[in-house]
């Protein structure tokens, strides 16, 4: 889940990576998986097939995505979903008639495409997507049936593929009303499934009790199979990230998370972290221990400890189960390929040939080599893994965007009206989606403040960020910087608060009363105006960098339309361009400030889709975030 708080309301590296650096492990099987599947996807031989398959690891590749800036991924996942979105929206292979809840997973992906692009076939293709949701059959008391072909039936399988979509969905078109129905499916399952001794779900539950793997008294399966457990967990820490923190059903999602946490680290394996195939049934000697599994257990184990819906001491366990996982399934091959053995293909219940639900059935199955669905968890859970690496400066720290002085709205392409440009939550080349997962990387709490700046709003901010303030250009009343909100500013970064300023050029920002704030750091925004690129000169915009504690390791980076900075005591240059100032700071009382003339971290110039490789925005947008962070500690 995104940590994004509205202060005053509510509070709470791969296909180009450089030489010197190996690859992790998300990127070594992100490049694995494209290897394998580079241009549309095929398990086995034949036409390509719409598969849920495919969405598994394309969400994991964004993950990588978004976790290193390189948009040779992005690319990718784009590739593969348009080999099957027509312009028109239409989906090849896609057969609503079905009701085939595990179409409706690679939704995701389609959403994603159009949160970033904005091209109108995604959105079509999300709108008939839902329009399966809407009609899908249903249990007599709401839950989507898994299939047509599979009546009364639910599977937890099932909560995987329709919960987050339907959540995200919910979330963007603003239909809070969808989010009870949501909770309900996932209350509902765990209420049927979840046997009382061990915590432990069946696989699945058909509520007309006449299947005949279905026991006659509860509607059960016979068994806890690992991996439909796993697509559980991954289900409930997904679909939190889009739900409402004032819905009162979060609450009850959370609680069974942790429940559910309690009752998959009992089986897990003391000796090699992992899980087994049945879970619950270690000792029988033809069960096994499965990768999938165990990597969707250790996403979910430690997607929640990031995000704080269970204790922080699950972290070893997901450290235990992925150390596991690495030496035991892991093994690169005489081509130098990552390979991801021992996962089952398939498992289910019912069908033709009938699958019973036994544990010997479960055994029946074959166990490959790089099953997508494995693969895919796999690099979902190295790139939590890796996230959980990092260094967390921004611990128990508040990053506060500023939504007042810069405060622009837009119909969006659903007709809702919301804020954007520059913002946390836009993926689209204005979004500030990036530069918000960065600060997250290092443990930071997003946060937003709609209201005028004020002491008491500030109180508990660590970093505030003001970026391009409004003019009438932008808005029809915009909302001026004055000497009594510079003040208050001020006051706040003298008694140890970090500014950081990011202004534009003259014709695109409200200098004149910016400038009432920066002055009084002896910064200037100036209306000269700085690397004026035209179409795709990128080399205009470069600015080179030279030894300074804030970026140590960026040499070149890319700025347009840049306002020059003139500085006086107590600022002083950090970055100059033909002996104009770019970047500047000071140090004012205990706070500090950072001011630069353009705001240079959106999107467009850190999610690696447009820039040349050679411009290292992304990596100087990560040690920005580190001094900032560093520079609150002197408080």
């Amino acid at each position: 889940m995104r940590k994004i708080v509205i202060i005053l309301f509510f509070c709470g590296a791969a296909v180009i990576a450089q030489a010197q650096q190996p690859l992790l492990y998300a990127q070594q099987m992100a490049q694995t998986a494209m290897n394998l599947w580079p241009d549309s996807f095929k398990i086995k031989p034949g036409n390509a097939r719409w598969s849920y398959d495919q969405g598994v690891i394309l969400k994991g590749i964004e993950a990588v995505w978004k976790l290193n800036g390189q948009g040779e991924y992005f690319k990718y996942i784009q590739h593969s979903m348009d080999f099957y979105v027509n312009d028109d929206g239409s989906i090849k292979d896609y057969k609503k008639e079905d009701f085939n809840i595990d179409n409706i997973n690679n939704g995701k992906v389609l959403m994603m495409l159009y949160n970033v692009t904005r091209k109108g076939k995604y959105k079509k293709a999300i709108d008939f997507i839902f329009s399966q949701l809407k009609e899908q059959p249903r249990t007599k008391e709401g839950s989507f049936w898994h299939k047509k072909v599979y009546p009364w039936q639910v599977w937890l399988d099932g909560l995987y593929m329709g919960q987050p979509f339907y959540a995200e969905y919910a979330k963007m078109t603003h239909q809070q009303n969808l989010f009870d129905d949501i909770a309900n499916q996932i209350i509902n399952i765990e209420k049927h499934t979840r046997d009382t001794k061990t915590g432990l779900l069946y696989h699945g539950w058909d509520e007309s009790k006449t299947q005949q793997w279905a026991n006659k008294e509860t509607g059960n399966s016979a068994n806890f199979w690992g991996r439909a457990l796993g697509w559980y967990g991954m289900a409930i820490v997904d679909v939190l990230d889009y739900f409402p923190n004032d819905n009162p059903k979060r609450d009850s999602i959370i609680s069974i998370l942790n429940r559910f946490a309690v009752a998959i680290t009992k089986v897990q394996d003391k000796k090699s972290g992992l899980w087994y195939d049945v879970v619950n049934i270690p000792n029988n000697t033809k069960n096994y221990k499965e990768a999938s599994a165990s990597c969707m257990l250790v996403y979910t184990l430690a997607k929640a400890v990031r995000n704080g819906y269970i204790p922080k001491y699950y972290l070893k366990n997901a450290k235990k189960g992925y150390d596991g996982i690495i030496k035991e399934f892991i093994e690169v091959d005489a081509n130098g390929q990552t390979n991801l053995k021992g996962t089952v293909s398939v498992s289910g219940l019912g069908g033709k040939p009938y699958r019973d639900g036994s544990f010997e059935y479960y055994m029946s199955e074959p166990v490959v080599v790089n099953d997508p669905k494995g693969i895919g968890a796999f690099i979902l859970a190295s790139t939590e893994m890796e996230i959980a690496a990092f260094a967390k400066p921004g611990k128990g720290k508040n990053v506060v965007l500023d939504n007042y002085f810069n405060n622009e709205w837009h119909k969006d392409g659903f007709g809702i009206n919301k804020r954007w440009h520059y913002t946390w939550d836009e993926m689209d080349n204005g979004g500030f989606s990036f530069f918000g997962n960065i600060w997250q990387h290092y443990g930071a709490n997003l946060c937003n403040l709609d209201a005028a700046p004020t002491a008491e709003n500030l109180k508990n901010a660590a970093v505030y960020i003001i970026v391009d303030p409004d003019g009438y250009k932008d808005s029809k009343a915009p909302n001026f910087m004055n000497g009594q909100y510079a003040a208050v500013i001020a006051g706040w970064v003298k008694a140890g608060g970090v500014l950081l300023l990011m202004a534009n050029d003259s014709s695109n920002c409200d200098l004149q009363h910016f400038n009432i704030l920066s002055n009084k750091f002896g910064i200037d925004f100036t209306n000269n105006s700085l690397n004026m690129v035209k179409n795709d000169a990128f080399e205009t915009g470069a600015v080179y960098n030279n030894t300074n504690p804030v970026f140590t390791n960026t040499k070149k980076m890319f700025l347009k339309e840049i306002s020059a900075i003139e500085v006086k005591h107590p600022a002083t240059t950090l970055i100059a361009k033909n002996s104009e100032t770019v970047f500047a700071t000071a140090n004012y009382g205990k706070g500090v400030v950072m001011a630069v003339g353009d705001p240079w971290i959106y999107n467009e110039y850190i999610d690696g889709r447009k820039l040349p490789a050679e411009f290292q925005n992304f990596t100087a947008a990560n040690e920005l975030v580190k001094w900032l962070l560093k520079q609150v500690k002197k408080r």
